[in-house]
Order: structure tokens, then sequence, then C-alpha cells
């Protein structure tokens, strides 16, 4: 069993979005000719008034790393599409897994809570089954079955920028589950650092950031 953090990373970002969102903008009201040499100056002027329609022609894909109760939460938003590991077809018993699970540790559960050996014990028993099935010849998606919602899980998340905008609000506010918050900050932290004008309403961290550039927060 190996225990690991959640991360969110960015794969893909629509190039110059600020001039696709003007354009598109502009098209509503058919003033191309008087397009700003900073396009951001429209667009926030098109947030603000809260015609956010516009903002759907840009897009972005974030790799989310998590475990399987947050996933479950993420999907629940429909105006987006997910690319997610398969635990019917991965097979952790494999080498090319470390022949182990990967889970994330729960927000507020750290080693000094009394409850985390109770954790601990209990997700090396569901690993030790997990194992035991695949020996006995049973394929993943049967031995799956005694996974945890803990299980480290990977997915692609792509959505226009409403909507992204929409899942921040959502998945930040103070009574979003604490794990999904983590997650969600991580993801508006890397939205608001590559394009402010449309996320720069939110409050970036530093750990996200770093995590987006590799480096190290210690």
């Amino acid at each position: 069993m190996k225990i690991i953090k959640p991360s969110v990373t960015l794969e893909w970002i629509t190039p110059d979005a600020l001039s696709v969102i003007e354009r598109a903008g502009r098209t509503c009201y058919k003033s191309e000719y008087k397009s700003d040499a900073d396009p951001g100056t429209f667009v926030r002027r098109l947030i603000k008034r809260g015609h956010l329609s516009v903002i759907e022609h840009a897009v972005a894909s974030l790799r989310i790393v998590c475990d399987r109760g947050v996933s479950h939460e993420i999907v629940r938003h429909r105006i987006a599409s997910y690319s997610q590991e398969s635990t019917r077809f991965v097979c952790y018993a494999k080498d090319q897994h470390g022949g182990e699970i990967k889970v994330i540790r729960p927000s507020g559960l750290d080693e000094t809570n009394p409850a985390y050996i109770t954790w601990r014990v209990a997700i090396e028993y569901a690993e030790t089954g997990y194992m035991h099935m695949i020996e006995l010849g049973e394929n993943p998606q049967l031995a799956r079955s005694v996974l945890p919602t803990c299980t480290a899980t990977e997915l692609v998340m792509t959505a226009n920028f409403r909507e992204w905008r929409h899942f921040i609000a959502l998945r930040c506010a103070p009574a979003a589950h604490p794990d999904m918050r983590h997650v969600a900050e991580l993801a508006r932290d890397i939205l608001r650092h590559e394009c402010p004008v449309v996320f720069g309403d939110y409050i970036e961290t530093e750990e996200a950031l770093c995590e987006a550039k590799n480096c190290d927060v210690s």
C-alpha cells in the first residue's frame, strides 16, 4: 500500500483564449471593428454583465489524481468530458503498478489521530484481499469490489470556462466535502494562474501553483 497526495495538473487550455472569447462575443454585437488591443478588457466587461455564455468558447483540460469518493463527486458535473482510470481493466497486482494499491489519506486523519491505525489496518486488509483474489485467478473487475473509497484514481476532465467557474464555485464552498474542496482549490489556482481575467476573482494558493510547476513548497 502506498499513500499519495491528491494533485491537479494542466493538460491543455485554449491557446489565446481571451482573443477567442472576444471574437465570439463581438459577433453578438457586430462590433468586431472595435477589437481592443487587450482582449481582456472586453472579456472582463462580459463577465461583469453576466454574459457568461461567451466564455464557453474556451476550454481547459486538467489531469486530476484523487480518491474514488472525490471522483464520484467530480463526474456529477454533466457539462464536461471525462476519461478515468478503469479498475475493471487495471490490475494493481502487476509489476507496472508496483504490486500494490495507491490510496489517499482523508484530510484530517494524520498519524497523531487515534483512528489512523484503524484506517491503515483496514486498508491493508483490503489490499491483501484484492491481491489474494487476483492470485486465485479472479479478474480485476471482480477483485475491485473489495477496494476502499480512498483508492487513488486518475482522470482527465475537460470543460469550458463557464463550467469550470461553476465547478469552482460549488466545490470550493465551505460546505463542500474537505477532500473535494482541496482538489477543487488546486484546480481553481491553476486556472486562475493560466487565465486570471476569467478566474481572477478566485484566490490562488502557493501549494497549487508549485504542484502545477513541479516545484517544492517546503
